[in-house]
């Protein structure tokens, strides 16, 4: 069975989870812009029927492109270890497991919330996300905020 977690449990690891994401948008992004990079000097050898490549340059990029890669793929392996699902990395969109009245549902956090105040089950997603009741353990005058 899959790790699960309680709303305290889960809110306490957002700051670890939040350097986590943002760790892994950026290594992210940075292959992502290597790769276009990479493609358009691609696509300027190919209308320029050939042009002469700094090698040296091209292979130096191509090492930081699989860098990157790897360090989002290690931080992607680090949110399984801890059991914190990355439903959509480039918006931000974490959810930790939860069990409520004996079924799996997922509390749920976006980058930019100061605290994880929803939750949904896993076939609503997202957009069937709902704020957190009393079943869910936050302090009810932390609700009221």
């Amino acid at each position: 069975m899959s790790k699960t977690f309680t709303w305290s449990e889960a809110q306490t690891l957002l700051p670890v989870v939040e350097a986590l994401l943002k760790k892994a948008q950026k290594a992210a992004t940075l292959a992502a812009e290597i790769e276009l990079r990479m493609q358009a000097l691609s696509q300027k050898i190919f209308l320029s029927g050939g042009l002469l490549v700094d090698i040296r340059r091209a292979a130096q990029r191509r090492a930081e492109r699989e860098k990157a890669m790897q360090e989002a793929k290690d931080t992607m392996a680090e949110f399984d270890a801890i059991g914190v699902q990355v439903k959509d990395l480039e918006k931000g969109l974490l959810d930790f497991p939860c069990i409520i009245d004996g079924k799996t549902v997922l509390l749920c956090w976006k980058l930019g919330e100061k605290e994880i105040g929803y939750w949904h089950t896993e076939e609503d997603g997202f957009a069937g996300r709902k704020p957190l009741d009393a079943r869910f353990g936050k302090p009810e005058r932390e609700r009221l905020n």
